[in-house]
């Protein structure tokens, strides 16, 4: 039996800037939970199709690599670890 695909992964952003990048299977639920949290954006991006939980945890884990390697080793605003 083939594993769901219903995981997504998304940015948060400050207009072109991104401040987060994630997983989720529900992105205005997680998009409310960000805001509770205090997070500031201006909107949630969906990157890419919708994946299993394991492909999206690994597109994530090479979205903040990249990310990394284009801000100088650094991570979005708000992403605590390395992978995610």
């Amino acid at each position: 039996m083939s594993k769901k695909r219903e995981t997504y992964n998304y940015n948060l952003k400050v207009g072109r800037k991104v401040v987060y990048k994630g997983t989720t299977t529900d992105l205005d639920r997680r998009a409310k939970q960000h805001e509770s949290a205090g997070k500031d954006f201006t909107h949630i991006q969906q990157v890419g199709r919708v994946k299993t939980e394991s492909g999206a945890s690994k597109t994530e884990a090479k979205q903040l690599a990249n990310y990394r390697k284009n801000n100088k080793g650094n991570n979005p605003k708000y992403n605590k670890t390395n992978h995610g």
